[in-house]
């Protein structure tokens, strides 16, 4: 009956489910364990008729010029006209991050931050992004300065809230995603594209599998229907031949065998307040002080209007431990847990067109842009091996 089983309906699950449908791949079953669809996408209206973010803030951002054609035919945008932008709270003041020139002069003064801005300028080269650990490097003593201060109440303690490691235990993978701009850029990504669906990304993945050849299915436990064996697959028991996408995290589709691999994990308290403003921001990280790592105010971040009243979320983060409710968000990325990933990867090399996509199943930090490239590749390449 289906020619692709799809285990997840996040972004990569639901437009690798869609390119096959539409690409004449046949009848496409996707089970998701939630209740919902959009994975850690889903948002929703809360009580009070504010749309809100149930895991978190999620912003599509890209320069895929072709990526954000195929989502703009599931959903109209709403886009950022000064691109996404985030503070930092430090010593009782707001500065713009990534720590960039504009941060620079808050910081020092007109006087001292223009001197520090040349000499930023002439070591690095105007419109650069230089990485904190390599800036502490500098044989400058006022750039090693810059760094220490960066260091200290942008990136140290909020790294050790995030990870629960000091930044030199974290990949630079990770920590080259914390750059200092040598420009005056507030945007937090410097993509062309920066927004969030206009109407919401529930109602986008909505669209996306509504199509005849797909079938949703929530609430389903993959595992209890789809059985992995040294002779193949079988869906409820009988053999399967199709392809089967698994989007989920590998450790838990083999029952943590060789242990389980780490993840960090988010709490989030959500709140609403009787007042027209929280923040005046769509996201304030708490970089030096709090528990938490940021605050987001949703009004800011959906362009919403007209609502009562705001609300805000608070982000927690802690270690994954694979309790009932908890969920894997961020792979920690050192050589040790990549070993670990490489032995459950090994063992799914003998099954025939199973597919590993997204996340968890590849512990891999990826973009959503970047995800859903991911998932079009992968629907074209199963395509051409039918031809």
């Amino acid at each position: 009956m289906y020619q692709t089983i799809v285990i997840g309906a996040g972004i990569a699950g639901a437009v690798a489910a869609r390119a096959l449908a539409e690409a004449g791949g046949g009848k496409v079953l996707v089970l998701e364990r939630r209740g919902h669809i959009g994975g850690n996408c889903y948002d929703r209206p809360d009580e009070y008729g504010i749309l809100v973010h149930e895991y978190g803030p999620h912003i599509f951002h890209t320069n895929d010029e072709g990526v954000f054609k195929y989502l703009s035919r599931f959903t109209e945008w709403y886009l950022y006209p000064q691109g996404h932008q985030v503070v930092a709270k430090v010593d009782g003041g707001l500065i713009p991050i990534p720590f960039n020139l504009n941060t620079l002069h808050l910081v020092y003064g007109e006087e001292k931050g223009s001197v520090l801005e040349k000499k930023l300028i002439d070591a690095y080269g105007e419109g650069s992004r230089v990485g904190i650990l390599e800036l502490k490097k500098s044989e400058d003593a006022d750039i090693r300065q810059i760094a220490e201060f960066v260091y200290e109440n942008v990136f140290l303690r909020y790294t050790m809230k995030q990870w629960g490691q000091t930044p030199e235990e974290i990949s630079p993978e990770v920590t080259g995603r914390v750059p200092v701009l040598i420009s005056r850029d507030n945007r937090y990504f410097q993509d062309r594209y920066q927004g969030v669906p206009r109407d919401g990304f529930t109602p986008m993945f909505e669209k996306l599998l509504a199509h005849e050849d797909i079938e949703v299915q929530l609430g389903v436990e993959a595992k209890e229907r789809v059985t992995l064996t040294e002779g193949g697959i079988l869906l409820d028991g009988e053999a399967f031949r199709g392809n089967v996408i698994f989007t989920g995290a590998l450790d838990e589709l083999f029952d943590c065998r060789f242990g389980r691999l780490p993840y960090r994990s988010l709490r989030f308290d959500f709140e609403h307040l009787d007042k027209n403003d929280f923040q005046g921001h769509s996201v304030v990280n708490y970089t030096v002080s709090e528990d938490f790592t940021r605050i987001t105010e949703f009004q800011y971040l959906t362009g919403q209007t007209g609502c009562s009243g705001t609300t805000i979320v608070r982000e927690y983060p802690f270690a994954y431990s694979g309790t009932a409710g908890e969920i894997p968000y961020y792979a920690i990325l050192d050589e040790e847990n990549k070993m670990l990933y490489e032995k459950y990867r090994g063992l799914t090399d003998g099954l025939p067109n199973f597919h590993l996509l997204g996340r968890l199943a590849e512990y891999k930090y990826y973009n959503m842009d970047v995800m859903v490239r991911g998932a079009l590749t992968l629907a074209e390449r199963i395509m051409e091996e039918k031809r």
